[in-house]
């Protein structure tokens, strides 16, 4: 498929024909940076790893022009910074035996701007195209405004499929604000405790961002530690590693559900649980 920014890129990491590589698709996770995927999205991406009957693809929205560096990285431009994280992308998406990754290669400001229909129809197309079971994305409470952007796009993209081509579930993850603040039965969660040596070679590769200055590899699988050990208050821990995400569903079966108020109704529920909680004891 003819991508629309010029430096865009669709990279196969088996080779495989592009419709046949596409359509084999089961879990397609939607994402504003290089490295987003592999932070939020390891759950899926490992419970596709080695199988032939479950594929996982990455879309990565933006050019990753903006992202912070320092140490031998201080000097580099942001057009050098884009080629450097565009390839480690595509070694994250080899490494990871992704059907195929998508780099799209939109300015943040692009993807924030909401009048701006060309990143949405694109993502349609891409969706389309994948027809995937699961689509994940960002969530709505993230601090990122690119984050929340694209989560944004993705759920205008996905309304403008008809019902019959639409994904049977998405799902909102966790990058730059954790889910841990969900009510429990307001969380959805995914092991991420096989294959350890897959998690930390995924997290790895993005030498301009750790090096760079920002410890991502040790954050994330500490953050995935954290919510297993925190997970369950009066039991003992079913796994040593998982992330959270938020069952998004009802937005793409019911196009007049607000996302603002969807979103705040769940911080709804915990202001509530916080409430009764302290109620019961004073």
């Amino acid at each position: 498929m003819e991508l629309n920014q010029q430096e865009a890129e669709l990279f196969i990491p088996d080779g495989q024909e592009q419709d046949n590589a596409l359509s084999r698709t089961t879990e397609l996770c939607i994402a504003a940076h290089q490295d987003d995927i592999e932070i939020m999205a390891y759950g899926p991406i490992v419970s596709c790893y080695g199988r032939e009957d479950k594929w996982f693809t990455g879309v990565v929205v933006t050019d990753g022009a903006g992202s912070p560096r320092s140490g031998v990285y201080a000097d580099y431009t942001d057009e050098a910074m884009k080629k450097i994280r565009t390839r480690e992308q595509i070694q994250a998406a080899a490494i990871g035996k992704y059907a195929a990754q998508f780099l799209l290669s939109y300015p943040s400001s692009h993807v924030k701007n909401a009048k701006n229909y060309d990143v949405v129809k694109e993502l349609a197309g891409i969706i389309e195209m994948c027809n995937p079971e699961v689509i994940y994305t960002h969530n709505f409470a993230d601090k990122h405004d690119t984050h929340v952007a694209v989560a944004l796009r993705v759920i205008a993209a996905i309304r403008m499929l008809p019902k019959e081509k639409r994904p049977k579930k998405v799902y909102s993850l966790e990058v730059w604000r954790g889910l841990d603040w969900l009510c429990d039965e307001d969380k959805s969660v995914f092991d991420t405790s096989s294959h350890r040596n897959l998690a930390a070679a995924l997290l790895g590769v993005y030498d301009s961002q750790i090096a760079g200055g920002k410890g991502y590899d040790l954050a994330v699988l500490g953050r995935r530690s954290a919510n297993a050990t925190f997970c369950a208050d009066h039991a003992t821990d079913d796994s040593d590693s998982i992330s959270y995400g938020l069952d998004i569903t009802p937005l793409i079966e019911n196009d007049s559900l607000d996302v603002t108020d969807y979103t705040v109704n769940y911080i709804s529920n915990f202001k509530r649980e916080v409430v009764t909680r302290i109620a019961s004891f004073e």
